[in-house]
């Protein structure tokens, strides 16, 4: 027995070779399938930037005239550079304005052709890769000059106002007053666009559009913060949805250090188909293995659907899952922020030993893991002095149990969008209870064979016996019988099911090559 848990080594190396082999279906079929975004991503590398007048990205024209005269299966790079050698063009992006005039044919290149094309496509491709490998090595300078935060957990904050122009000043005011990662909430429905927004914006729903433009300005704001602060702030968006690889792309290409990259939230969530979903995550992953960048899961999303208590089990299973997806892909323990949350009703019996139980499970499963512990919101109300005595519950459990990256809970949850003032409540409340509680979780040991012992070996040995389940079953099945979320997601059904296709036999991705032979 190890850990302050007593949780058996032998159980716990069982539920990972049970999330191995449950996960490992899925990587197969990622592995011998592409999507119209993980394509995309391919010829963003390459250097496709910019819009048509109607804002349809030039990446997406180029890839929709590649299908339509060869197919999705052979990948679009050895066409696309077989094209630019035919039709002499130099540039990537004239070659995409050209295509969506009509004015070029593609088809799918054999023999020398095919030899040169790849070898092009490479090239451009690779260049790509080392401008991410460049910013990669900028954070590092830059963490080494300005220093990383003393405290541990890193405190999480959320900025959502639509306009960049605005979230920039609120940022860098949340950073001031003790933020040490800034959220740029994305604007709800952009994970269901098939396509990346150009440009800075200065309109959207309940959060500000993902653009590179966007990324690029938020990145440049926060460094000003990082020497103005003399610690490193860092940098926090989406790569989910239907453009998840692009996402992962532009953000490893801009410098953002985390990104929401959960396997099977837009799967439960958004109705994304889930082979599109799975397809798009291996790739994604692999760009951000390659860019240094730490991915949040999205576990706490499961607790707003189903009950905290009875389905707890559920969110380790994704945790093991998500482990095992992020592995394989290449990413290390460092970059796993893997998701969980306090989310239990707090007028059930006990909820904050529960709550300690799930948190510290969750800390011992995955020492390394700079785990993301979410706040409540399920049961916040418009009681704002019960929702800030309940961030301050939430707060104590983070610092207890070790937590690595603490999402700063509002006490206006589910009543406004929060202003600055409330930003800074919550702030406060944060500061208080990491500095008064100090190093209290090397003191917090339960009960031996007490309350919180009993209910973790509960909850591993419950997502134990569902992960043999699934493995008799299929992921993809269990999915499809809503067991995540008591959401039910078939696999041939969803957004986004048009844009895959099965390799064809000479498929090339030289993207996937170059972060294949680097892991």
């Amino acid at each position: 027995m190890t850990g302050k848990l007593g949780l058996d080594p032998a159980l716990v190396a069982r539920a990972r070779e049970l999330a191995r082999r449950a996960g490992q279906p899925v990587v197969d079929l990622a592995r011998s399938h592409t999507t119209v975004s993980v394509e995309r991503a391919v010829l963003r590398l390459a250097g496709v930037t910019g819009a048509d007048p109607d804002g349809i990205p030039w990446v997406n024209r180029l890839v929709d005239a590649v299908v339509a005269d060869v197919g999705l299966g052979h990948g679009v790079a050895a066409p696309v550079f077989d094209a630019l050698a035919r039709e002499q063009i130099g540039d990537v992006t004239l070659l995409a304005q050209k295509a969506a005039a009509g004015s070029v044919r593609f088809t799918q290149p054999t023999g020398k052709a095919a030899t040169a094309a790849r070898k092009a496509a490479r090239k451009a491709v690779a260049a790509g890769v080392r401008q991410i490998d460049r910013r990669r090595a900028e954070r590092d300078r830059l963490v080494k000059r300005y220093g990383d935060p003393k405290q541990r957990p890193w405190i999480y904050l959320i900025v959502a106002t639509g306009d960049i122009y605005e979230d920039i000043p609120q940022a860098q005011a949340a950073a001031r007053a003790g933020a040490d990662v800034i959220a740029v909430i994305r604007s709800t429905g952009q994970s269901l666009l098939d396509y990346v927004p150009e440009g800075a914006t200065r309109e959207g729903f309940a959060g500000t559009y993902a653009t590179q433009e966007n990324f690029r300005l938020m990145r440049a704001a926060l460094d000003e913060s990082s020497r103005e602060l003399g610690r490193y702030v860092r940098l926090t968006n989406y790569a989910s949805g239907l453009c998840m690889p692009e996402m992962a792309t532009l953000a490893g290409l801009e410098r953002l250090d985390m990104m929401l990259n959960d396997s099977m939230y837009g799967i439960l969530f958004r109705d994304i188909n889930p082979i599109r979903t799975f397809v798009d995550q291996r790739f994604s992953r692999q760009v951000h293995a390659r860019a240094g960048i730490i991915i949040n899961t999205g576990e706490d999303n499961y607790l707003t659907t189903a009950d905290a208590v009875d389905e707890a089990h559920t969110v380790t299973v994704s945790q093991l899952l998500n482990e095992y997806f992020a592995h394989e892909a290449g990413l290390a323990d460092w970059q796993l922020g893997l998701g969980h949350a306090f989310e239990i009703n707090p007028d059930v019996p006990e909820s904050f030993r529960l709550e300690l139980a799930h948190a510290l499970l969750a800390r011992e499963l995955f020492p390394d893991a700079p785990l993301k512990w979410m706040p409540p919101t399920k049961h916040m109300t418009g009681d704002v002095f019960r929702g800030n005595l309940l961030d301050g519950f939430f707060n104590l459990v983070g610092t207890m149990t070790g937590q690595g990256i603490l999402l700063v809970g509002m006490m206006t949850e589910a009543v406004v969008t929060p202003w600055l003032s409330d930003r800074d409540i919550a702030l406060q409340n944060v500061r208080y209870v990491l500095g008064a509680a100090g190093g209290l979780h090397e003191d917090f040991v339960p009960a031996p064979g007490g309350f919180i012992q009993q209910r973790a070996h509960r909850v591993l040995g419950e997502a134990v016996d569902l992960l043999d389940r699934i493995g008799d079953q299929s992921l993809l099945t269990a999915i499809a019988e809503g067991t995540f979320g008591i959401m039910k997601r078939p696999a041939d059904r969803g957004k986004g099911l048009d844009g895959i296709a099965k390799h064809e036999a000479d498929y090339y991705n030289p993207a996937t090559d170059i972060l294949e032979q680097a892991a």
